[in-house]
């Protein structure tokens, strides 16, 4: 439902703005209300599971989340649905901060790697069925019922979530109140920041939302390493695989932002599809994820991730790049079958990854963990969406809300935003063979593969 709940009310937009009396321009908060939400408190809620416990917190965000969920059902005007949204998306946010922290508490260390690999399947079926399944509520019911069908789900949830594993003592100490303010303002502004690239948004306004923003991270940073106790444990990065799958997976989610933000406008724009025809052909890459990567999370816990995740990321590049290489009128076949071993190659690199990034935090790191995964993905798709605004730009195209211009411009500019995505796509790999080395700890000993130990 968090995952859903991102993306089920875009095709929504201009059904909400004609019933509420609003402009398009003002609806498009429905959606920025929730993502500011989500990625302005992510690390919060993480460092909060690590104080007070992740069941409780994870709880406590279902709960927030099903009654904003009500609350945006119910809401009869424009800034009552925005100041619901925002809140449902705090309560999103502790469930994707904690989320995997509790599979670690539930799954025992040898089988971590399946149960990041069902988290996958989850994530990639759920984004992936976001605008579907919002048109398709649209098509028999009106826009509050969007929403609304989260409430009964939702209860059901907080009557099961009973069955968590308890937490443990609750640790001493509060929340770092200048941490939890610089680090929100840090993540938000500058998604915000980047995000106003797509929107062509006016050049002072970005530039002041990206300085505010980057400095008060800077300041996050600073301060995570003076406190006897930091919000969040950024001396994870020290950790050589926890560097390595953290690198790997922020420029491989912004060679993803780069190529799930062009490939619609050249789909519609270039090849003239509808947005439907354009949705059913981007539909093979999220769904190959969901195929393998179930598959490739349970092989990651007994073969080294570094043979797994460089495999899958070398699938990935090379889909990006038959993309690139579209022909003028490419069949649907064709395009199709480029999803696929986009979406194979993603799903083979991206349950593995998280393991390793996940499994090399101590026990007591891991909600920090968690919330560094989540920060990562948000940190590369943003940018890759900044970057598709940016080559756009250059070629004389939009990607503001209201489509795309200019055939011959998004023609054009497609395919260099899409050797873009490949060039990242190949700067991951090239981070994760590093790993095929023999990694060593801290210590000066060899880490062998988990399943050995």
């Amino acid at each position: 439902m968090a995952v859903l709940d991102g993306s089920i009310a875009n095709t929504a937009l201009p059904t909400i703005a004609r019933e509420l009396g609003a402009s398009p321009t003002a609806s498009i908060w429905v959606v920025n209300a929730f993502q500011l939400a989500v990625t302005a408190s992510l690390l919060a809620f993480a460092a909060l599971g690590q104080l007070r416990g992740p069941a409780r917190v994870y709880r406590v965000g279902v709960i927030a989340f099903v009654a904003g969920s009500l609350a945006c059902a119910l809401a009869h005007s424009l800034p009552l649905l925005i100041a619901a949204r925002a809140f449902q998306g705090l309560g999103a946010s502790a469930i994707m901060a904690i989320s995997p922290a509790i599979l670690r508490e539930i799954f025992p260390r040898a089988q971590l790697g399946h149960a990041l690999g069902l988290n996958a399947l989850v994530v990639a079926t759920s984004s992936a069925a976001g605008p579907t399944l919002g048109g398709l509520i649209l098509a028999v019911l009106p826009w509050p019922w969007l929403f609304a069908l989260n409430v009964p789900f939702g209860l059901a949830n907080i009557a099961l979530n009973r069955a968590l594993p308890p937490d443990d003592e609750r640790r001493p100490g509060w929340l770092d109140f200048p941490s939890v303010l610089t680090s929100a303002l840090g993540i938000a502004l500058t998604v915000w920041g980047l995000d106003g690239f797509a929107r062509q948004e006016p050049p002072w306004s970005i530039a002041l939302r990206l300085l505010v923003g980057l400095s008060s991270t800077a300041y996050f940073v600073r301060r995570q390493f003076t406190l006897p106790q930091p919000m969040i444990a950024l001396d994870l990065f020290r950790a050589p695989t926890f560097a390595f799958a953290g690198a790997t997976s922020f420029a491989s989610f912004v060679a993803q932002g780069l190529a799930f933000v062009a490939l619609p406008f050249f789909f519609q724009v270039a090849l003239g599809c509808t947005p439907l025809e354009s949705g059913l052909l981007l539909t093979a890459w999220p769904l190959a994820v969901a195929v393998v990567a179930p598959f490739s999370g349970r092989l990651s816990d007994r073969v080294p991730v570094g043979i797994l995740a460089t495999t899958g990321l070398t699938v990935f590049t090379a889909g990006l790049a038959l993309y690139a290489t579209l022909p003028q009128n490419p069949t649907a076949v064709r395009i199709v079958l480029d999803g696929i071993i986009c979406g194979l190659g993603f799903g083979f690199f991206q349950s593995p990854n998280n393991r390793d990034l996940i499994g090399s935090a101590p026990r007591e790191k891991s909600a920090s963990a968690g919330g560094l995964l989540a920060v990562i993905r948000v940190g590369g798709q943003t940018g890759g969406v900044a970057l598709v605004a940016i080559v756009f730009g250059l070629f004389g195209a939009s990607v503001a809300a209201g489509g795309a211009t200019a055939h011959g411009a998004v023609t054009h500019a497609a395919p260099v935003v899409l050797s873009l995505a490949c060039a990242f796509a190949a700067l991951a790999t090239l981070i994760s063979a590093l790993r095929l080395r023999t990694l060593y700890t801290s210590s000066g000993s060899v880490e062998f593969p988990r399943s050995r130990r």
